[in-house]
């Protein structure tokens, strides 16, 4: 009976703990991933288009279009965006190992694997998602104006698996954390040193809403949808961070095209109580990220990035899947924030000016 009794225990106590991983797991904020809902819903849901939504639109069809089985003839119709004197094929602006610069007057010269990566190895050039002037977009990250240390730091808790996300389905985390393994160190380092020689200066809107544009997700990006397909739907608990001009951004990569974050009514002011003070909740910002949450020494700025990259950190921190050096540090930090928590910090940290 003993050992009967203490097997019956050690059940419970793993179905317990399986009941509230799969609590945590549900707490989780999809939107701020690129998905519509959870991996069971989205799959379940049909997108505009005919693509589940949350799994990511299909990619779009070559240009000029092609019969069924057949390859389609590359497109070499030159492209342009506002203010640069130079003309790119769409084939040059995707190329994976050494993509479009459009404006290399922005930023300084690039490295090798800032600039084209490494075929050999298949790791895909840094300016490719992370733009030549580092700005990113919501599905990945921004990375200029990074401090040099926390920037490698952060490389070598992706090469070590110290990083990883806590929705499986983010596909690009796991390109990351190939690449930092591929990756030599002084590459880490050049890059490092590169990113973190460019201040860091906002270009997303923040505006609150009730009602926000109809989206489809390509690639964990959301964009607005157009012709027959638009309308306005509730922003309900989400943050939707979409391109100010989806062509600019989704074909032709424009790395001064910037975003808009629509955010729900009275989150900003929430946010800044949970910000300045804590609520009661959690650690103020200010003590780590300094006065103006624009980073202080090896710690990151907050102001005026991407506020579904921020949330993802604090969901990332708070299941314990990213876990590198500083983690410990976030630990109590967000131990007690809710869904809810994270997308009012987000919204009040996205609306902050970097000075």
């Amino acid at each position: 009976m003993g050992k009967f009794a203490v097997l019956t225990l050690a059940s419970a106590l793993v179905l317990v703990t399986g009941v509230l991983v799969a609590q945590q797991q549900a707490a989780l904020s999809p939107w701020a991933y690129g998905f519509d809902g959870p991996a069971a819903a989205a799959a379940a849901t049909p997108a505009p288009g005919g693509a589940a939504r949350g799994q990511g639109a299909a990619a779009p069809a070559a240009a000029g279009g092609a019969a069924r089985g057949q390859a389609a003839a590359p497109d070499s119709t030159p492209h342009q965006v506002p203010g640069s004197t130079l003309s790119f094929t769409l084939a040059q602006v995707r190329d994976t190992y050494g993509p479009a610069d459009w404006f290399p007057g922005d930023h300084p010269a690039m490295p090798e694997i800032v600039a084209r990566g490494s075929r050999e190895r298949q790791i895909l050039a840094c300016s490719l998602c992370h733009y030549p002037n580092g700005k990113g977009r919501p599905e990945n990250a921004g990375v200029s104006g990074l401090p040099n240390s926390y920037f490698v730091q952060t490389m070598l808790d992706f090469k070590n698996d110290a990083r990883k996300s806590a929705d499986t389905r983010k596909a690009n985390t796991n390109r990351m954390i190939a690449f930092a393994k591929a990756m030599t160190d002084d590459e880490i380092k050049a890059a490092a040193a590169y990113f973190s020689s460019m201040k860091w200066t906002p270009w997303i809107r923040v505006v609150e809403a009730d009602t926000v544009p109809k989206t489809r997700i390509s690639g964990g990006m959301f964009l607005v949808l157009e012709g027959a397909e638009a309308g306005k739907e509730p922003i309900g608990q989400r943050i939707i961070e979409a391109p100010e001009n989806s062509e600019e951004t989704e074909n032709l990569r424009n790395p001064r095209s910037g975003f808009v974050a629509y955010v729900p009514p009275g989150s900003i002011k929430k946010g800044e109580a949970l910000v300045n003070t804590g609520g009661g909740k959690t650690t103020q910002c200010a003590v780590c990220h300094g006065a103006n949450l624009e980073g202080l020494g090896p710690v990151p700025g907050l102001a005026g990035r991407s506020p579904s990259y921020v949330v993802r950190q604090l969901h990332d921190m708070q299941m314990g899947v990213r876990k590198g050096t500083w983690s410990d540090l976030m630990k109590p930090v967000v131990a007690k924030l809710t869904a809810e928590d994270m997308l009012n910090i987000a919204a009040y940290t996205a609306s902050r000016p970097a000075k």
